[in-house]
């Protein structure tokens, strides 16, 4: 039996705690009536009150527990806020993350005649994400969910006379209405099989008709949501648009897939199918990015490619039951993206590991081989520390080799170069700090969360264990092809390869045409 978690969060009266919220919010509104670089300072003024409301929020929740905040109800239609763990981490993070692209944006965009009016979709976007992780119930989060996509539709259109940033987001378009589309299905399934929307209630009688549908909806539109293969390409070519909405669209928007996963895992870990094809799926985006992102010379462009990747193995994760890993996930991809988009500029100049890296030789197959052997040894001894075993929880233990291989990528990129006793010890002490440093987080992170997710670790069939096994093999397929890529560089085979690889196999390309003739 999947052990569920029920949210039963305190009643709260809206003017108690809103009130004084609402009041400063409206001030930060106010302050986007200005024009120009009066509007920029306005929406990084709004994004302080956000952030400060977050931080409050946040703290109240560690003092007086989940609580559940009603300001107005219309029959079951309700404007609620649950602010229970979950949502408190999200508030903070993206409210922190609008902070910093409102503040970069005042200098980006100073002396365009569009700031004002970009000032603007940039706080109602940065506004709905807000609502959307602070919903009580699928009504609120379904209308917050399409507000967001709408706003983003404007900031990913501001420069109109640019083709292929219209090209980009009319493809973000049509892939936004699909995944609208689901999330509102499944918005009539579940009343139609339960009479309600609130999320406590689902989460305490999460059995019910059409469940397995609607868990499948759900990751329909988280898939949709988060760029997910085949649908993927949109992301990429989204790069037209102002850096800042770079930022914020990889650093935050993006994870709303994610997060809707995380928040209504309740409800989606009764169907095993749609867990089994959301971390199927996952683990070939992941994969399929990760090979195309190796071979671009665009910095963003490689960033782009870098965010479907870690989009896809988020979804492995959820799939696999590790919803706290994901939301550490979430957390760590976002602070890094956000970083990397606003700062590319400055890091253009710096060596690049691409597909073939220059200055440096193959990887020796000892060198991998002795990798490998460094990071088993430390990541299985900390798992076995902490009492994880293959038969205990396979979905974990993939996670785990995962990891062990990445730990290898990372000290065979160090080894390749030289074998001297310094940098072995480095390379040793690198791996033993990351594991434990890994470790110690998704443990704090299942802690923090343990009352808003559920426990899933069900028990594996024959063929869920042989698909774990691919999953596997094919990390390790990768990890062998990153390693000795700079020694097959010059067959003719793999330069063809290449040529396909930059092109994304070609897929965007097929996708631009056929949005040109849905949009002609």
């Amino acid at each position: 039996m999947t052990p569920l978690i029920h949210i039963a969060p305190q009643l709260l009266s809206a003017p108690e705690w809103i009130t004084p919220m609402l009041f400063l919010i409206t001030v930060g509104a106010c302050m986007l009536l200005q024009e120009g670089k009066l509007a920029a300072e306005g929406a990084a003024w709004a994004a302080r009150l956000f952030f400060a409301a977050a931080v409050f929020l946040a703290g109240a929740v560690v003092l007086a527990g989940p609580m559940r905040i009603e300001l107005a109800a219309w029959g079951p239609a309700k404007l609620a806020l649950l602010i229970d763990p979950l949502s408190a981490l999200m508030l903070t993070l993206v409210s922190f993350l609008g902070l910093i692209v409102t503040r970069y944006s005042i200098n980006y965009l100073e002396g365009d005649p569009g700031q004002a009016r970009f000032s603007r979709w940039l706080v109602i976007t940065l506004s709905s994400v807000l609502v959307l992780v602070a919903s009580s119930n699928l009504l609120m989060f379904t209308a917050a969910w399409i507000a967001t996509s709408l706003s983003l539709h404007q900031l990913l259109t501001f420069y109109r006379e640019r083709p292929a940033a219209v090209i980009a987001a009319r493809k973000k378009f049509i892939i936004s209405r699909l995944a609208d589309a689901c999330m509102i299905t499944a918005l009539v399934l579940v009343w139609h099989g339960h009479g309600t929307w609130e999320f406590h209630e689902l989460f305490a009688n999460p059995v019910g008709p059409h469940m397995g549908l609607v868990a499948g909806l759900f990751v329909a539109a988280a898939m949709l949501k988060s760029a997910q293969f085949p649908f993927h390409s949109w992301l990429p070519d989204t790069l037209e648009t102002p850096t800042p909405v770079s930022a914020l669209m990889h650093a935050g928007i993006i994870n709303a897939g994610g997060f809707l996963i995380v928040r209504m895992s309740p409800l989606i870990t009764q169907s095993p199918v749609a867990l089994n094809t959301l971390a199927l799926l996952g683990a070939f985006t992941a994969l399929f990015a990760s090979v195309i992102m190796m071979t671009q010379t665009s910095i963003k462009k490689s960033l782009a490619w870098s965010t479907v990747a870690q989009m896809g193995f988020m979804m492995l994760q959820c799939g696999l039951g590790a919803f706290a890993l994901a939301m550490m996930h979430i957390v760590a991809h976002s602070l890094y993206k956000a970083h990397a988009f606003l700062s590319s500029g400055s890091v253009v100049n710096l060596t690049k590991s691409a597909w073939t890296p220059v200055g440096r030789p193959a990887a020796h197959p000892l060198v991998v081989l002795g990798s490998l052997a460094v990071s088993i040894a430390v990541g299985f001894g900390m798992a076995t520390a902490l009492g994880v075993t293959l038969q205990s929880d396979p979905g974990h233990t993939l996670l785990i080799v995962v990891f062990i291989m990445a730990m290898a990528h990372l000290l065979w990129t160090l080894w390749s170069s030289s074998i001297r006793q310094r940098l072995i010890l480095r390379g040793l002490g690198i791996a033993a700090a990351a594991t434990a440093a890994c470790f110690a987080l998704h443990a704090g992170f299942e802690h923090l969360l343990a009352a808003s997710v559920p426990a899933y670790a069900p028990l594996r069939s024959g063929v869920e264990h042989a698909v774990i096994f691919l999953v596997a093999l094919l990390f390790l397929a990768v990890l062998v092809f990153q390693s000795q890529l700079p020694a097959w560089a010059s067959r003719p085979a793999f330069a063809r390869f290449y040529v396909h690889a930059s092109n994304g196999f070609y897929l965007g390309t097929l996708f631009s045409r056929l949005t040109q003739k849905l949009t002609a």
